[in-house]
């Protein structure tokens, strides 16, 4: 049976048509420790674990004219070893070299004539270290498929995860159980005070050097922060891990901007943030995959606490509203269109100059048992998000084994990626201090409320 992408699969090809500089790959990087294997036997593992993934074989074909979507077809030249590659970081060997090889890989287009995936084994790594870097572009998998695909890759993986890139037996796969279009009025009336509130985020002006033309190179950077404490903060404040991240990437960009002499103003920033009403362990659909929300940071607050409860209630409020609904009802439209139609609407959203919106930020549930990969400890997995509709900055958060790691790929003009990442760090650090200090009260109102210890 023919297998054809979704709309919203499709979607993500017409953003990198609407831009030669756009690659619409998703990373993951994981840094071992222990000596790094010869790559022919690292390639054949790696090659004998991938079989478990059908996408990884295939390749799209699109038809003349878009009258029908991309399609999913074995690729009948496919040999993995065509797929793996070698590089070595130049010396000394640190997290800054690493992160200069992740700018580089991440910066070229997969190429849409073969299987659309690469690993690369880095080598020249200090301390006895080397790395995986896994990059798969968006139409296959998203950040928490390509992380679930890491611990298919693991030594104990494979023998109890189905990787998350694998094509669904055609008996698993879902069916339409309700009309493609809801057409209750109340619905449909929440759905447009969502999707005009979309609108409005995207177009609004907000200049920043953090939006604006993507060249053809990126940087990279990345944090880490102990689960532990990001918990500690949840107790105390009465918070989501969602909430710390954005409340930390709220005072990185608010230093950011200080440094730079600007003033941070209220509704200056507004960030996209995927969210999925699905739990962690539910296949992946287009439905769970298209909700989005675009709150308005708080940059304007100095005190990391009233920040940090405003970005709370502020997440809250986006949700409210109808915008986690509002993209979902927008690919379910999709759905009935022409695929031209589609792809011409993808192409044309991928040109807009939006300025309302000035960063992604995503978190992931990764891993929570350390791994091992040919015997050698994981010791970090990093994602690495994709940037495109000139948000020349993306942060993605991925939990693995008790720390949060925070990957930061920004386009080459925007220098401050370090800046950013040392700032997520910083600003993390602050809230744990702070939830040391303080216990969370409520009053009769039931509001939340703040006092000393």
């Amino acid at each position: 049976m023919a297998e054809y992408l979704t709309p919203l699969d499709a979607g993500f090809l017409g953003l990198e048509d609407s831009d030669q500089n756009v690659s619409m790959a998703t990373g993951t990087l994981a840094v071992l420790e222990g000596p790094m294997p010869e790559h022919a036997a690292l390639a054949a593992t790696l090659a004998e674990r991938l079989g478990g993934c059908p996408r990884f074989g295939q390749r799209l074909v699109r038809h003349a004219l878009d009258l029908s979507a991309p399609e999913w077809v074995d690729d009948p030249h496919f040999d993995v070893a065509h797929h793996i590659g070698r590089v070595a970081a130049p010396a000394p060997g640190g997290a800054a070299e690493l992160h200069a090889v992740v700018a580089d890989v991440m910066s070229w287009r997969l190429d849409r004539d073969r299987p659309l995936w690469e690993i690369w084994v880095i080598g020249g790594l200090s301390d006895d270290r080397w790395a995986l870097l896994m990059k798969v572009h968006h139409c296959i998998a998203g950040s928490t498929a390509a992380a679930h695909m890491l611990t298919g890759l693991s030594d104990t993986g494979m023998s109890h995860h189905r990787p998350s890139a694998a094509a669904p037996p055609a008996a698993d796969r879902p069916t339409h159980t309700r009309p493609l279009l809801d057409l209750n009025p109340v619905h449909w009336v929440y759905n447009l005070r969502g999707v005009v509130e979309l609108a409005s985020g995207l177009l609004q002006p907000a200049s920043s050097p953090l939006n604006g033309p993507i060249t053809s190179r990126r940087r990279y950077s990345a944090a880490r922060v102990p689960l532990d404490g990001i918990e500690q903060v949840c107790r105390a404040f009465e918070v989501t891990v969602d909430d710390v991240v954005l409340a930390a990437l709220t005072e990185s960009y608010r230093d950011f901007m200080i440094r730079r002499g600007e003033v941070p103003e209220p509704d200056s920033l507004r960030t996209l943030v995927p969210f999925s009403p699905s739990s962690p362990d539910a296949a992946p659909t287009a439905e769970s995959r298209a909700s989005v929300l675009l709150p308005r940071l708080p940059v304007e607050e100095s005190n990391p606490i009233r920040r940090l409860l405003a970005v709370r209630s502020r997440l809250a409020q986006a949700k409210a509203g109808g915008q986690r609904h509002a993209a979902r009802a927008v690919i379910s439209a999709a759905g009935i269109l022409p695929v031209a139609w589609s792809g011409w609407a993808a192409r044309l959203f991928g040109q807009l100059r939006q300025r309302g919106v000035v960063a992604l930020a995503t978190n992931v549930a990764g891993p929570a048992e350390p791994l091992q990969i040919m015997g050698c400890d994981v010791v970090q997995v990093l994602p690495v998000p994709p940037i495109a509709m000139q948000l020349r900055a993306g942060v993605s958060a991925l939990s693995y084994a008790g720390d949060l790691f925070i990957g930061v790929l920004a386009d080459f003009e925007f220098a401050a990626v370090d800046e950013l990442a040392r700032g997520l760090e910083a600003a993390v650090a602050r809230l744990v201090a702070r939830s040391r200090r303080r216990k969370p009260l409520r009053d009769w109102h039931g509001l939340a409320l703040v006092r000393s210890a």
